[in-house]
């Protein structure tokens, strides 16, 4: 799959002597959700807003689907749909006037059939007349989205897009990113809600300190990263770990009545089959075994320590 979007050697470096990039290099594939996680000030933002064309880059250079984001900025930036975190929008405008405002101001031409599918997707078109100060947090949010996707780009980013949001709300605007993503935008995500990534991205890309640390397929990264964990439930409760089970490093839990046993999925050998035999040889009977894998935020929790 073509990349849509290409960052080579990308760093930014800010009057103050802060380096807040350093040589990014990271491509993202046409068609995906891709997250971008990391902690508070790791290079998050500053990277959305120099492909966005909001920061200037200290040098590198990125190219999005096809134009160069400097030499090249008016047509790069028309295929780029950006929701900022912070609901910057003019408070006594209504829906309306607010999203087709927004896709003039890149020099489409208006489309009356176009606003209203956007508004009808985005469940805004009852509040169409609405003024934007009578919206809930929920529906602002919605609001930047349909400004965003006004001028029909081809690359839609999303800078904590849920932030605020109640649960419900924010399951309904997973499903139409994913709606999204299905008629064929790319989506680049920043999120501090790691279930958010979990849910919805292709691939994840980690950043700290300014850099890419880490960029893999969801599925592939919890499978490399990731550990699972045996449950092992007790018939009778116990005070501590023999020492003959000493040598596979559990920790007890329920008052005595669990064992918990983790280990590398990635091992061919995972030691669980002489763990059981070495629990019958002291005497412990097990009543259930149940398993979990580690959270994408353990994983990324992890990384960032290290």
């Amino acid at each position: 799959m073509k990349a849509i979007i290409s960052i080579k050697d990308l760093h930014k470096t800010y009057s103050s002597g802060f380096i807040a990039l350093k040589k990014i290099n990271l491509e993202i594939k046409a068609g995906e959700i891709f997250a971008l996680l990391g902690p508070n000030g790791a290079g998050k933002t500053t990277l959305i807003s120099i492909i966005c064309g909001i920061v200037t880059p200290s040098g590198g250079t990125v190219i999005a689907d096809g134009s160069d984001i400097i030499s090249d900025y008016r047509t790069a930036r028309s295929k780029i749909g950006l929701v900022p975190q912070e609901l910057t929008t003019d408070a006594f405008e209504t829906v309306w006037a607010t999203v087709t405002f927004s896709r003039g101001l890149f020099g489409c031409p208006p489309n009356d059939a176009y606003i209203e599918k956007i508004l009808r997707q985005l469940s805004l078109w009852d509040k169409k007349n609405a003024k934007i100060r009578e919206l809930s947090g929920g529906m602002k949010r919605r609001v930047m989205i349909a400004k965003a996707l006004s001028h029909e780009p081809t690359i839609l980013f999303l800078d904590e897009p849920t932030a605020g949001v109640d649960v419900e709300l924010r399951r309904d605007m997973w499903d139409m990113v994913r709606e999204l993503r299905e008629r064929g935008v790319t989506i680049l995500l920043t999120t501090h809600y790691i279930e958010e990534a979990e849910e919805m991205a292709d691939r994840i890309g980690v950043i700290n300190n300014g850099e890419i640390i880490l960029v893999e397929d969801k599925a592939t990264l919890m499978s490399k990263l990731g550990k699972k964990t045996l449950i092992i439930q007790l018939q009778n409760s116990v005070a501590s770990i023999p020492p003959l089970l000493e040598k596979y490093q559990l920790q007890l839990s329920a008052q005595g009545f669990e064992l918990h046993y983790s280990y590398d999925m990635q091992q061919p050998e995972n030691g669980i089959a002489q763990l059981l035999a070495d629990l019958d040889s002291v005497n412990l009977k097990v009543k259930d075994l149940h398993s979990s894998e580690s959270s994408l935020e353990e994983i990324f929790v992890s990384l960032v320590n290290e």
